[in-house]
């Protein structure tokens, strides 16, 4: 923190009317964690959490029908014999709080909402407490039911949804070389430590393009050590490209890498400290270089580029079997991509393509089949048969 602070005083005193234009805003911008969470109203300004019914809309003849696609209902998963569990938490808080609870955060969007379906149904498919697993469910569109649809698709789910307020990030987000890295839902994941309860300390961040085939319980026993991040690290990566010359150029900014061995890793699957995450105001961190981002591109890659720029070379890394990703191709052209050497536990679809649509489009890529049997989507065609 220390660090990055003495990066903005000098690089600010080379280019002082940027310098003026992104520190001022930063004390408004956002309290810290803890006046966020002084008291319930106080939390309302940066996310609504709700696990009821969002409300409903209706047609001429006063139907109430949802703009949300339709989706197969799937079985009750239960613990097995070995599971420990305590059922008896009735109420939303304890459910959350409990300290058994293996907890995952997830983004729901209209884009995505198939992906995320068929995410959470392999997570509780090769869960082996399926119960012990709490989903904490973001959106940035309140209109849309979410509520009802996961809880009608996947009876007895433990889960909660929070509403991320898009406009504390909407002005700091810079175009991408892909427009669906723009997308202030991306952003939530830096807010996790605000949003989610104090109780939780620690998660499970997944993308919604990706499917879990091996016991999630695995990947919570991570071990994090002194480190708020954990990750699938891939230090063979060419890491100057996620940058712009014009960074690499600035000895002050490229300075912000020094004393660290800087490794690029996959946002789309971490485990998060997020007591650590609180203490350190992480969160703050990443929305200055968003800032300078703005004054000044740096980077073209969308949410990922802050992340690095705050923890490369100082995260615990994963197994590569926990992240197999990359199977959605580049960010341009979306080309069919085989796994990576090695075992697999998660196959994820970073890139262009997506498996829902090129299956549709009937010119799917030999691996989107794996993820086709996961895939809870009912087309209109199959509700009129």
């Amino acid at each position: 923190m220390e660090r990055m602070a003495w990066i903005l005083r000098i690089w600010g005193l080379a280019s002082a009317a940027l310098a003026v234009a992104i520190l001022f805003p930063w004390p408004q911008s956002r309290p810290q964690a803890q006046t966020i969470r002084s008291t319930p109203s106080d939390f309302s300004h940066l996310a609504h959490a709700s696990a009821l019914d969002f409300g409903a809309s209706f047609d001429s003849t006063g139907c109430k029908f949802s703009a949300l696609p339709s989706f197969r209902v799937t079985r009750s998963f239960r613990n097995g014999k070995n599971c420990f569990s305590n059922n008896k938490n009735t109420n939303e808080l304890e459910i959350v709080c409990d300290p058994l609870s293996i907890h995952i955060a997830m983004n729901l969007d209209g884009a995505y909402l198939r992906g995320s379906m068929a995410a959470v149904l392999s997570t509780l498919q090769h869960a082996s407490c399926p119960e012990n697993v709490v989903f904490h469910f973001l959106v940035s569109d309140a209109d849309l039911e979410f509520h009802s649809l996961i809880q009608n698709t996947f009876p007895g789910l433990k889960f909660k949804i929070y509403y991320f307020d898009v406009s504390m990030v909407r002005h700091r987000i810079s175009s991408s070389t892909r427009q669906a890295l723009e997308q202030p839902l991306n952003y939530a994941r830096n807010y996790l430590a605000d949003i989610l309860e104090a109780c939780v300390r620690r998660v499970i961040y997944l993308d919604s393009d990706l499917i879990v085939v091996d016991d999630i319980a695995k990947l919570w026993a991570t071990s994090l050590g002194s480190k708020t991040l954990a990750a699938t690290e891939y230090c063979h990566a060419n890491f100057s490209k996620y940058f712009t010359a014009s960074f690499w150029a600035d000895k002050i900014l490229a300075s912000s890498f020094k004393a660290r061995t800087p490794c690029y890793f996959n946002t789309g699957v971490m485990i998060m400290d997020l007591v650590k995450w609180r203490q350190n105001n992480y969160s703050t961190q990443i929305e200055q270089w968003m800032e300078i981002q703005k004054g000044r591109r740096i980077y073209d890659l969308g949410s990922l580029p802050p992340f690095l720029l705050v923890f490369a070379g100082s995260i615990e890394p994963v197994e590569h079997r926990w992240n197999q990703h990359g199977l959605g191709g580049d960010n341009i052209n979306g080309n069919c991509r085989s796994l990576h050497p090695g075992p697999v536990s998660l196959l994820h679809w970073s890139g262009e393509g997506k498996p829902w649509l090129r299956l549709d489009s009937r010119q799917p890529c030999p691996l989107d089949r794996l993820w086709a049997p996961y895939d809870l989507f009912v087309s209109p065609s199959q509700l009129d048969s």
